[in-house]
C-alpha cells in the first residue's frame, strides 16, 4: 500500500529519504563492508536540514588506507561505533516505510541486501530509486555521471565529498534539481515518469 500511494503521491508531496554509504570497496560478497550510513528526509523538492541520519558502522577487519584517506574515517573510529546490526536498526528507524533514493543505487542496493542478510537475517526489501531515474526525463540516454561532476553542472556546491551525510545531502539536491524539472515538464506523480521511461525501453 505504501509503495502504491508513493507512486502516486503528487511530486510536491512526495516523501523520501535520500543516503549514501561510505564502504570498504565496491564488492559486498567478495568482503567489502559498510562503515558508515548518512542520510536525509525530503518532502517533494524541499531538504529537511532537521531530519538527518549518520552513523558509523564498525567492522572487524582493517580499513584500507586509500579508503581511510578518502573518507577520514579510521579504525580507531570504528572501535568504538556501533556495530552493524545496531546501526542498520538505528538507519532502518530513521527511514521508517519512505521511499529511499540514492546516487549510483545498484552500489547502495549491493551492500544493503548483504548487511542485512548477514546482521539481520532478513531480506532488504525497502525500494530505492536511482537519481537518474528523473534525469533521464530530459536526458533519456545518459550514462552514470559521477556525484561530483553532476553537481557541477547542476550548479549545486560540492562540499565534504565522501562523508555519507553530505554525499547524500548533495544527493538529495540533484534529486530536488530534477524533480522540479520533472514537474516543469507536466510530470506530476512517479507513476507517470514510470509509464514515461517504459516506453523508452
Amino acid at each position: 500500500m505504501r509503495e502504491k500511494n508513493s507512486l502516486d503521491s503528487p511530486l510536491d508531496n512526495l516523501e523520501v529519504v535520500v543516503f549514501d554509504l561510505e564502504t570498504t570497496g565496491f564488492f559486498p560478497d567478495k568482503g567489502d563492508k559498510i562503515i558508515s550510513i548518512g542520510a536525509i528526509k525530503m518532502t517533494g523538492s524541499k531538504i529537511n536540514e532537521n531530519q538527518t541520519f549518520y552513523t558509523l558502522v564498525k567492522i572487524d577487519t582493517p580499513i584500507p588506507k586509500m579508503i581511510s584517506d578518502l573518507t577520514n574515517i579510521n579504525d580507531e573510529q570504528l572501535q568504538t561505533a556501533p556495530e552493524a546490526p545496531q546501526a542498520l536498526n538505528d538507519f532502518f528507524y530513521f527511514i521508517g516505510n519512505s521511499v529511499l533514493v540514492a546516487h549510483h543505487a545498484k552500489h547502495e542496493l549491493a551492500f544493503m541486501k548483504k548487511i542485512t542478510a548477514d546482521s539481520l537475517g532478513t531480506k532488504f526489501e525497502h525500494r530505492i530509486i536511482d537519481t537518474s531515474f528523473l534525469i533521464k526525463l530530459s536526458n533519456p540516454i545518459c550514462h552514470p555521471i559521477p556525484l561530483e561532476q553532476l553537481c557541477h553542472e547542476c550548479g549545486i556546491e560540492v562540499k565534504d565529498r565522501h562523508n555519507a551525510l553530505a554525499d547524500a545531502r548533495m544527493a538529495a539536491q540533484v534529486w530536488a534539481f530534477f524533480l522540479e524539472g520533472a514537474q516543469n515538464l507536466g510530470y506530476q506523480n512517479l507513476r507517470e515518469v514510470y509509464d514515461y521511461l517504459s516506453r523508452l525501453r
